[in-house]
């Protein structure tokens, strides 16, 4: 798994901005208990249409999660790295964090 010093336009870990991890991990916490309850429903045999209506809203609720933290990164570790002359780095790399987000 990559961690944030693995990136050469990554802040150092204590200049993070305002990223709130204990509200990430409720959340992420909370789609998992999600999780959970679809893996219910299916063993369940649940309707199918509940099941899906269950699926969407945990993909929103992880796009969130996801949106949050693309934000968090652009405002922190990104800014930083144009004050500091590697913006160009930066750029390229959350323009390619943003197409791969957005396959999703």
């Amino acid at each position: 798994m990559a961690h944030e010093h693995d990136h050469p336009a990554a802040a150092p870990a204590g200049s993070r901005y305002r990223r709130d991890n204990a509200d990430l991990l409720q959340r992420l916490r909370r789609i998992e208990g999600q999780v959970r309850g679809v893996q219910r429903m299916v063993e369940e045999d649940r309707y199918c249409v509940d099941i899906l209506v269950q699926l969407a809203a945990v993909r929103s609720a992880l796009g969130a999660v996801g949106r949050s933290l693309l934000e968090d990164h652009v405002r922190g570790c990104v800014v930083d790295a144009v004050r500091h002359g590697d913006g160009e780095r930066a750029v390229t790399e959350v323009l390619d964090v943003i197409a791969q987000f957005s396959r999703q």
